[in-house]
């Protein structure tokens, strides 16, 4: 091999290095997941329930995770992200821990809750979502339940709602996405118990 080959070759070898050193991390994508479980509490009867809006803080309305460092200081993480816009995500994620403890299918959110004409309307505005690495997360959520019978009058409420990172729950991300999904369940109980408050009038 001539010496220009071999010259050639080493520097080809060198810069394939350092591409792999620059090289991103792979982002990884989280969801949130419907986890509350049927209870004693009475089922209300097959009527429609809507999920009508979810606003959520401006700091974290965004696809990247937004980790809590100190009182006045987060982190945006560009390789851990949301699979879905996050409003939308906590939309269906209630809409399906109330189906459960309901009793009911009957519950849509998003879009096609335009299509039905729902006994029940809920909007949701989440003053906190916090996400503490290692520790756990805060949720803090004012709410609304409006019955749409003539004359029915509205039932609000705010939950506010704390849940620890298990041990052994998997990675950082992955176990604070699993305990916002808790903490949604815990939201859903205090706005099934409106709804079901509200049936029995």
């Amino acid at each position: 091999m001539s010496k220009v080959h071999a010259a050639a070759g080493i520097a080809a070898l060198a810069v394939a290095v350092a591409l792999a050193g620059c090289a991103s991390p792979a982002s990884r994508f989280y969801v949130l997941a419907a986890t509350a479980v049927p209870d004693a509490a009475s089922s209300v009867p097959s009527e429609v329930v809507a999920i009508d809006s979810v606003a959520i803080p401006a700091a974290v309305d965004r696809p990247q995770f937004v980790v809590h460092l100190a009182s006045n200081r987060v982190l945006i993480d560009e390789f851990h992200r949301w699979a879905a816009p996050l409003s939308a995500s906590i939309a269906r994620t209630l809409a399906e821990d109330l189906a459960v403890l309901l009793g009911t299918s009957r519950v849509v959110s998003g879009p096609l809750a335009a299509s039905f004409d729902p006994a029940y309307r809920v909007g949701v505005d989440i003053q906190r979502f916090e996400s503490i690495r290692g520790q756990g997360v805060v949720l803090d959520a004012v709410w609304v339940v409006r019955r749409t019978a003539a004359g029915s009058a509205a039932t609000s409420g705010r939950s506010t709602l704390r849940e620890t990172v298990a041990a052994g729950e998997g990675g950082d991300y992955e176990a604070l996405a699993a305990a916002h999904s808790r903490a949604l369940a815990g939201l859903s109980q205090d706005i099934a118990a409106a709804i079901r408050a509200a049936a029995g009038r």
